[in-house]
């Protein structure tokens, strides 16, 4: 009975060290090819938005916010490349500035702003709320690993 375990647990392990390096490629393969299609769609649509304002003639507070979200998302796109770690605050970067885009065109098209105007102020106070929530619990609670870059 002994015997039959020990090969069972043989086998496992054998199939365990054929496995996991090709799950671990295949997970860094999907995670780069995802990665590289992030940045490809963003690039083509900052590039698509900026010839829209050259189109236009002229570029707005809207146009030019929209190139800071572009902006934002290709510098997460590359630290995530670089640490394998979401950086979150750029995440809220992107919402505050969409917060903030949002808020602009409501009060320039609008005839006469009303709790709309508010409500966007108020969530864009809570993104910044949460900001900087995360950067004093990050500075004060730094992680354990010290190896890779402090996005947060």
């Amino acid at each position: 009975m002994a015997d039959r375990t020990s090969t069972k647990s043989f086998a496992a392990r054998r199939m365990r060290e054929i496995a996991d390096p090709v799950g671990h490629f295949l997970t860094e393969a999907f995670h780069f090819l995802g990665l590289f299609a992030i940045g490809g769609a963003t690039v083509w649509a900052a590039i698509h938005a900026f010839l829209g304002m050259i189109a236009k003639g002229h570029a707005s507070i809207e146009d030019l916010l929209l190139l800071f979200i572009y902006l934002e998302i290709g510098s997460m796109v590359g630290i995530y490349f670089k640490t394998n770690h979401m950086p979150v605050r750029f995440l809220i970067y992107v919402g505050i500035t969409a917060l903030t885009r949002h808020l602009i065109g409501f009060v320039q098209h609008e005839t006469k702003p009303d709790m709309g105007v508010v409500i966007l102020a108020g969530a864009t106070f809570i993104m910044a709320a949460a900001v900087f929530v995360i950067r004093h619990t990050s500075f004060n609670y730094p992680s354990e690993s010290r190896d890779t870059v402090r996005t947060d």
